[in-house]
This record gives structure tokens, C-alpha cells and sequence, in this order.
């Protein structure tokens, strides 16, 4: 009997019901989503203020958004700029960063838009991992 108790407290938690992706999908779309949806309030505020103003600082230094990729360089680039999920969506769909970068400071706004998606994709996989229970 004690032993069957022992079997349900060490389950992982992806034997627990519910979509496991939930938190990884969710997280890659609104950032800091995944870790909201795991109850992980201060990680997920901590992740969402860094993401969303990382890529709003790079918006207002008149950073590009990548939109389609000629050779690989670009290809990084617009990989990076779609792990901000919506937020590159609505700063796309705006016509946000379409100009191109004549400046110095315009050319570190870039970096700082590809910088968040890549920040926001670690995130959500860490969201995914804690819900999977790889971590605690």
C-alpha cells in the first residue's frame, strides 16, 4: 500500500494529464507565458520584462525585423527575430523595422530584436523542461 503511494509522489509529471507542449507552444508565442501557465510567477515576469523591452529598446534604435533571408546570416537573423513569436507577428503586421539600417545604433537594435527571440526560445524550452519535470 505505501509502496503504491511512493509510485504516485516519484511520477513525473508528464504522466500527470494535460497537453504537455502547452507550456513550450504558449511560451514561444507571448513570452513568459509557459512559465505563467506552470505557476512560476517571478521567473515568468522577470522573463516577459526582459523579452518584451529587449525587443521594444531595439524597435526604437530603428532595428530591422527580418523578413525574408538571402543568404545564411539572414537566415539566423530571421530565425531569431521568429522565436519573439507574436511580437515579431505584430511588428511585422505594423511595418515595424522595415527600414534599413543606416546607422550605427540601428545595427545594435537589430542584435537586440534577434537577441530576445533567442531569449525568448530558451525560455520557453525551459518552461517545457519544467513541466516535463526534467527541472524543478
Amino acid at each position: 500500500m505505501a509502496e503504491a503511494e511512493n509510485k504516485n509522489a516519484a511520477a513525473p509529471k508528464s504522466a500527470q494529464g494535460g497537453f504537455v507542449f502547452l507550456p513550450l507552444i504558449a511560451g514561444w508565442l507571448i513570452p513568459g507565458a509557459g512559465h505563467f501557465l506552470l505557476r512560476k510567477w517571478g521567473r515568468g515576469a522577470l522573463l516577459a520584462i526582459s523579452i518584451v523591452c529587449m525587443f521594444v529598446l531595439g524597435l526604437a534604435m530603428q532595428g530591422r525585423l527580418y523578413a525574408n533571408a538571402h543568404d545564411i546570416l539572414e537566415m539566423l537573423g530571421l530565425a531569431g527575430d521568429l522565436g519573439s513569436g507574436l511580437l515579431y507577428i505584430v511588428g511585422r503586421a505594423m511595418g515595424l523595422g522595415t527600414d534599413s539600417v543606416q546607422l550605427t545604433v540601428a545595427d545594435w537594435g537589430t542584435r537586440f530584436i534577434v537577441v530576445a527571440g533567442l531569449l525568448n526560445i530558451i525560455a520557453a524550452v525551459d518552461a517545457h523542461n519544467i513541466r516535463t519535470g526534467r527541472k524543478l
